[in-house]
C-alpha cells in the first residue's frame, strides 16, 4: 500500500515541466539510446539522493533558518539563469538537428547536479512536502514508501529517455527549437523571481 503511494507520490512531483525533465528530454534528443539512459542515470541519481534528503528532514534546516535559504535562493537563482542561457545560446542549433551532439560526461554530470541541486524553490518545496508525509508515517511504512518515490523518478526519467530517443529523428526540428526557447524563458523568468524574491526580503 505504501509502495504504491510512494509510487504515485513519485510521478505526481516529477511530472511536471522542470529542469530535471528539459535536460532528459534535450540529453535523449542529442544521443544514442544507450548513451541517453546511461546520462540519464545522473539525474535520476541526484534526484533520488534529494528525495532521501527531503523525506528524512536533512533539507528542514535549510526551511528553518532564514539566512541559509536566502543564500541557497539566491546562488540557485544564479545556476538557475545559467542553465537558461546555455540553452537559449544552443536553442537555434537544434534546426540543424540530425547529427548526435553527444555532451561531456564532466558536462552531463554537472549539469544533472544543478538540474535538481540548483533549484531552491524545489528543494524547499521538496523538503516540505516529503517532510511532512514521513511525519505521519512509522519507519516500517517510510521505508516502502520513499522506494516506490524513487523507483517511479526511475520510470519516468529513464522512459522519457528511451522513447524520446528512439523518435526523435520524427520530432520536426523547428518544434525542437521552440520547446528549447520555450524552456530557457521559463527558466530564465524563474531564476529573475528568485533573485527578486531575495533582495526585497534583503532591501
Amino acid at each position: 500500500m505504501f509502495f504504491l503511494k510512494g509510487i504515485l507520490m513519485g510521478f505526481a512531483f516529477v511530472a511536471p515541466i522542470g529542469m530535471q525533465n528539459i535536460f532528459v528530454f534535450n540529453n535523449a534528443m542529442s544521443n544514442t539510446t544507450r548513451r541517453a539512459v546511461f546520462n540519464s542515470l545522473f539525474i535520476w541519481l541526484f534526484d533520488a539522493l534529494f528525495s532521501l534528503v527531503a523525506f528524512y528532514g536533512i533539507g528542514a534546516l535549510i526551511v528553518q533558518n532564514d539566512a541559509v535559504r536566502l543564500a541557497i535562493m539566491g546562488i540557485g537563482g544564479l545556476l538557475i539563469l545559467w542553465i537558461g542561457y546555455t540553452i537559449l545560446k544552443s536553442a537555434r542549433s537544434t534546426v540543424t538537428f540530425g547529427a548526435l551532439e553527444p555532451m561531456p560526461l564532466g558536462k552531463v554530470i554537472l549539469t544533472a547536479f544543478v538540474a535538481v541541486w540548483g533549484n531552491p524553490q524545489a528543494l524547499i518545496d521538496g523538503t516540505l512536502m516529503l517532510g511532512a508525509l514521513r511525519g505521519g508515517m512509522t519507519s516500517s511504512e517510510a521505508i516502502p514508501f520513499i522506494v516506490g518515490v524513487v523507483s517511479a523518478t526511475a520510470t519516468w526519467f529513464f522512459g522519457i529517455a528511451i522513447i524520446f530517443s528512439l523518435f526523435r529523428k520524427k520530432v520536426s526540428p523547428k518544434f525542437l527549437m521552440g520547446v528549447n526557447l520555450v524552456s530557457a524563458i521559463i527558466i530564465i523568468v524563474y531564476g529573475l523571481g528568485l533573485l527578486v524574491k531575495v533582495g526585497t526580503t534583503l532591501f
